[in-house]
Formats: C-alpha cells, structure tokens, sequence
C-alpha cells in the first residue's frame, strides 16, 4: 500500500516538469515568432519610423535695393550694422528663455529707458516667471481646484499690483527686456534681439555663443540715406517687423513677422521690387525636434534697384532756395501764418519728375526750425488764384465763349448782392492775350459769362445753371486740374472741389479762387499747356534695374516710358495762343512776371497767381483769417520746353509779396546753370553695366515727341 503510493508520487513530478518546460517552450516560440513578424512583416515600417526626419525651411533677409537719382547718383544705400539674433528651437520653455536672456544680459547692455506703462502687462507676466512661489498666493486653495490653468492665469494678472512690478532692479529690467525679444521670435526664424550692437559686445557675444542656446552673430542692414533729410518723406521710410494693421495681409504673402517693410511712399510703392529674394535654408531635425544638419537652398539676392527721374542736385538746390526764401518772407511784418512753400519742376514732354520739394517752418523749444514738407506736394491743396486763367482761356476758345482775339471791356462788375469786383486796374477793352498778359479778372469773367449763357447787367442778378460748373471743370479736368495726377506715389490728394453753385462762385472759378488744387496738379497743368495739350502722367520712377555689384549698375529689368494720360479736347491753335500770352506774361513790358524775368536766358513763359484765401493751417486759433496764396507756374525755354514748373506759397500777409516770382527765377536759374556744368558728363556718370538708354533724357523726349506729333 505504501510503495503503492511512492511510486503515484514520483511519475507525478515529472508530469510537472514537463508540462512547465513545455510553457516556457510554447512562451519562447510565441515570442520568437512576435519577432519574426516584426522583423520580416513591419521591419521597414519600424526602420522608417526610427529614421524619420522632418525638413523646415528657414528664410533669412536680404538687402533691399538701392535707389539711385537720374545721374546715377545713390540715394539710399544699404549700411551694414552688428546684431544679434536668436532662433528659437521648438519646444523651448519660457523658463529656458529667461536662463538665455540672464545670461545675455552679462554681455550687452540693453536700453530700459523706453520701458512705460504699456509695457505693463509684459511686466506682469515677466513677475510671474520670475517669482513663481510669490505667484502662487495670487490665488486660493479653493480656486485653484475649481478654475481652469487659463482663468487662473488671468486672475493672477489681475491680481499682480504696481507694487510688485515696481521692485525690478535695472539689471532685471535688462533681462526683462531680452527676454520679451527671446519670446516675439518663432521656431526656427530668425529674431532680432539687438540691433546696432558695438564691437566689444559683438566680440564677447561671438565667445560666449556655446552659453547662449539659440543665440547667434549677424551683419543686418539699416537704410542709409547719403543726403541727409533732402527728399526724404517722399522716398519714405522702414519698419522694423510687420505693422500690426497689416500683418495678415503681409503675412499671406509670404513675410516673416519680423522683416522690414517699405512703410511710405516710395519704399511702400515699390516694396515688391526693393524687398529682394530671401535666403533659403533647410534645417533637418528627428521627430524629437533636435537638429542634424542644415542646408542652403538658395542663397538669395538682395533687392532690385530703383533709378529716379530726379536729379538731387537740383532738388539740393531748390530745397536750399526754398528755405532760404520762406525765412527771408518770415521776417516780413504780419507774416506770422505763411509757414510752407512748394515747387515742383518736371519735364513736360516726358512727364519725368526732376525735382519735388516742400518746406514747412516749425517752432521747436522756442526755436524756427525748417523741415521737410515735400509730401505736401501732392498731399496738400490751395486755392491758386491766376495762375489757371490759361485753362480758363482755353475753356472759353472751345466752348465758342470768346475767340482768338476777342476784346472785351475790363471794367469792374456789379452783381446784385456782391460786392463790386474788378481786375487790380481798369485796363479797358483788352484782348485774350493782354488779358493773361496783365491778368485781367473781369475778362475771365466775362468770358464765363458767355461760356454759360448768362447776359450780365448792372447790379441785376446773374442767372447761370449749375451745369455749367460741370462743363467748366470737364475742360480744366484735361489739364489736370481737380483729378489725381497719376503719380506713381501713394495718398495723392484730388484737390478740392466746391460743393455750392451760386452764380458768384463760377466766376471765381475762372480765377482760381473756389476750386483748389495740389502743387503737383499746377505742374501737370502748365506742362499740358507747354507741350501742345499732352497731359502726361507725372513719373518718379524711370527705371527698374537688376541688382549687382557696388562698382557697376545691372540691367534694365523694367523702364518706365512716357505716358499721355489724355489729349486736351480742344483745337491746337488755341493752345498754341495761350502758349503766346504765356510768354509776353514772362518776356513783354506790362507782363505781371516781367521784372523777375524778363532778362532771362532762357526764354521763360507762364503765369502768376494770387488769389485771396482763408488760413486752416495748423494754428486753429487763426482759423478763417484773410490771407493770400501766392503761386507761380512756367516753362522754358519757350519754343522747345524741357523743364515746366509749379510754385505754391500759401497764407501770406500781402498779395504784393514776390516770394513766388523770387523762388521760380531762383530755381529755373538753377536747372539751366547745372545743365551747363553738366553739359559734358564724366565716364563716372555713365552706368556700367547692359543699359537700354545711356541718354535717357533724350531718348524719351524724342519718344514724347513722336506722340506728340
């Protein structure tokens, strides 16, 4: 019974036995067989997994382009400046951005003094970094289980005191300010930090790199603008970094957030043309976001460069002139509203700008100061006074008003309920010519008064229709007078246009003293008249050029040709009548711009201008007080014009200042002594690289003039 039982328990054992070496072995072929369908079935899936990498291009900027005047002379450069830069990597933490920014703010020194009350809320959550513990009691046990992490987030902001941002040290609002910069980049972009960096920081910065994880050493590029504050609203400004109004329009067409941007006039016109292609480079990182290698995908190129019409030798000139009239003007008793002055001289057969300038007088600190105004060009309008009595003229030939050679009696008028208005003498039965010649009023009215039907009787009400201050306007309109130029320039102003229709109105109309114009439109005006009725469009840039070296010019990519906007409508044998009385106003005895320039060299024409007006400049105090606009327009010389010209001098005391006459002789005397000493150019002043018009100037009147003809 007993061995009986033994022998049950021993052949029980080795069942056992078995039975666990046969789940090992069943385990082992399970996991065995796992392996194999990983290594045979998913192994290139899992291989291709492991390797995985991800490629992030990164643009970095370019120069923009350079502009340059029509001798070839640089405007705007390009100056290289030190900076220092910081690419963020991704998934870096605030807290590893502040250890970056206290460890960079040992090497630089950073400007706190520009730190106000708007930067309160970067304060704020600066504190919040910085003293995480003081943090916490900004909230309750309670609310800390009840809020989610962004309402509790807002009320610690809420929280957080004047007080508690007060106790920076000057050494923390450095690392304050770093850190801001560090925080504004994005991955893997290029962020300024700071700009202008001296030597000695850039050299230390350069040592210290392996510190500083992000930080990098860069040359950037500021503006250089080689003649100072000559021209420089119309050639405009750079942003540092998109304007917040339009970063989504910028960003969709493909900026950084923190480029730099063409912010007004020329630089924003020609934005697309300047900004230039950006350097591509492809960073490869794993799928931990570590970076392997790096690669350049095109090296980019900076902007393309602009050639202006102006020549900044005379817009030098003429800017001089300006200034040095309006303080000699200054100085006149009872001047204490005329504060600006503006001319403007462009080619009349071409359209191209050759000098655009504006001048305003200041006070600062109790100081008269002269700044740049030239803007007001084209931005600003005033009544013109005679000055369009050519465009009246002309309205009167075509409309069958008056003849070539119509006499009419100069006289003063009495309308019913106005005063008794008359030209500045009585000069009698006149004709149209000695009516610009000596600037008759009454026959600009007369001549109005038949354009619209109307029989004028003394001190009887003057019947005339509204309509005929559209018709009136249709026909100075086609010298540009009332509509926008076409300047290819941003924010141009239209003028303004009189809203009321009573008889009176029209007839001052006709002698510039309702409507009002821009400076830029007087130009355009008056070299509609010198060239035979083409109204060009006004150009101030000629040409588009590929971008090289600094010791050649590169290729035409785009020339701008001369446009004619319209042709006027009216028959060339009346222009050509204006065009005379023009010249006896300037060149003839009894002209009212005869003894300014009437020993001129150059055979001048054109006409003045007063008109009386009221001041709305900037001191409103003086609001609807009664000054005059002073204006001046001309060409020359008269038989083959090149240089046509407008000078607008508004809110003067006296209308028998000549400070308009003084500037136009003064700036066309100018114009024709630089093309004298210039009449030989040196091989410098010729571009060196493929050009499509080495005499530009000739080239396109030649083409004007084939219009023309």
């Amino acid at each position: 019974m007993t061995n009986h039982d033994n022998t049950k328990k021993k052949s029980h054992i080795p069942f056992r036995l078995n039975f666990l070496f046969f789940s090992v072995f069943l385990l082992f072929s399970i996991v065995i067989l796992r392996l194999g369908v990983v290594q045979i079935v998913n192994g290139e899936e899992y291989t291709k997994e492991l390797e995985r990498t991800e490629n992030i291009i990164v643009e970095n900027p370019v120069p923009r382009g350079k502009i340059y005047d029509r001798k070839w002379r640089t405007i705007v450069d390009n100056e290289p400046v030190n900076a220092i830069v910081y690419s963020r990597m991704p998934g870096t933490s605030h807290e590893e951005r502040l250890k970056v920014a206290t460890q960079l703010a040992k090497y630089i020194e950073m400007p706190i003094n520009d730190i106000s009350e708007k930067d309160e809320r970067d304060l704020k959550d600066y504190w919040l970094i910085k003293f995480p513990e003081k943090a916490k009691e900004k909230y309750t046990e309670k609310e800390f289980k009840e809020l989610e992490d962004n309402e509790l987030y807002k009320l610690q902001l809420k929280r957080i005191t004047k007080e508690d941002i007060s106790v920076f040290t000057p050494e923390e609002l450095e690392v304050f300010k770093i850190k801001r910069e560090l925080d504004r980049g994005y991955d893997l972009t290029l962020n300024i930090v700071k700009d202008h960096v001296s030597q000695t920081e850039f050299a230390v910065v350069s040592e210290h790199l392996s510190e500083l994880p992000g930080i990098d050493i860069m040359t950037n590029w500021d503006r250089k603008y080689n003649y100072g504050t000559t021209f420089q609203t119309i050639l405009g400004n750079v942003t540092q970094g998109l304007p917040a109004e339009k970063i989504d329009y910028y960003l969709a067409r493909d900026y950084s957030r923190n480029d730099r941007i063409g912010a007004s006039y020329i630089e924003q016109q020609y934005e697309d043309v300047l900004r230039g292609s950006k350097e591509k480079v492809k960073f490869i990182k794993d799928k931990s976001g570590n970076i392997l290698d790096t690669e350049v995908v095109s090296e980019g190129e900076r902007g393309q460069d602009l050639i202006l019409t102006l020549d900044m030798e005379l817009q030098k000139k003429v800017e001089q002139i300006i200034e040095e009239e309006l303080m000699k003007a200054k100085k006149t008793v009872g001047n204490y509203l005329m504060d600006r002055a503006f001319v403007v001289m462009m080619n009349p057969k071409t359209g191209e700008i050759l000098s655009l300038a504006g001048k305003q007088l200041v006070t600062n600190n109790g100081k008269l100061e002269v700044q740049d105004f030239a803007i007001g060009t084209m931005t600003s309008q005033y009544e013109m006074g005679s000055a369009v009595k050519g465009a009246t003229i002309l309205t009167g030939y075509q409309t069958g008003a008056i003849k070539p050679g119509t006499f009419l009696y100069d006289e003063p008028l009495q309308i019913k309920g106005t005063k008794l208005t008359g030209s500045y003498t009585r000069m009698g039965s006149i004709n149209d010519l000695t009516a610009l010649k000596k600037s008759s009023n009454v026959y600009m009215f007369k001549t109005t008064i038949n354009m619209a039907n109307a029989v004028y009787r003394y001190n009887e009400p003057l019947n005339i229709q509204p309509k005929y201050f559209d018709m009136m306007r249709y026909y100075f309109s086609q010298f540009g007078l009332g509509v926008k130029t076409g300047i290819d320039l941003p924010n141009e102003a239209s003028g303004y246009i009189g809203k009321e229709t009573r008889p009176g109105l029209l007839l001052f109309m006709s002698i510039g003293q309702y409507d009002s114009y821009t400076p830029l439109q007087m130009a355009q005006y008056v070299s509609t008249i010198a060239n035979g009725g083409y109204r060009m469009k006004p150009i101030i840039v000629k040409e588009i050029r590929k971008p090289t070296n600094d010791t050649e010019m590169g290729n035409v990519q785009y020339e701008f040709k001369p446009d004619v906007l319209n042709k006027v409508d009216m028959d060339e044998k009346y222009v050509k009548r204006v065009q005379e009385g023009f010249r006896q106003v300037y060149q003839e005895s009894g002209g009212t711009a005869y003894a300014y320039f009437g020993n001129a060299p150059y055979s001048p024409a054109g006409k003045t201008g007063t008109a009386q007006s009221q001041y709305y400049g900037p001191k409103r105090e003086y609001y609807g007080a009664s000054t005059y606009n002073l204006s001046l327009v001309g060409y020359a010389p008269f038989d083959n014009p090149e240089v046509a010209f407008s000078v607008v001098v508004p809110w003067v005391s006296s209308d028998k200042h000549p400070i308009n006459k003084y500037i136009g002789r003064r700036i066309m005397d100018a114009y024709f002594e630089l093309k004298k000493s210039e009449a030989t150019p040196s091989t410098e002043d010729q571009p060196t690289g493929n050009d499509t018009s080495g005499n530009t100037t000739a080239n396109t009147n030649t083409e004007a003039e084939n219009i023309q003809q």
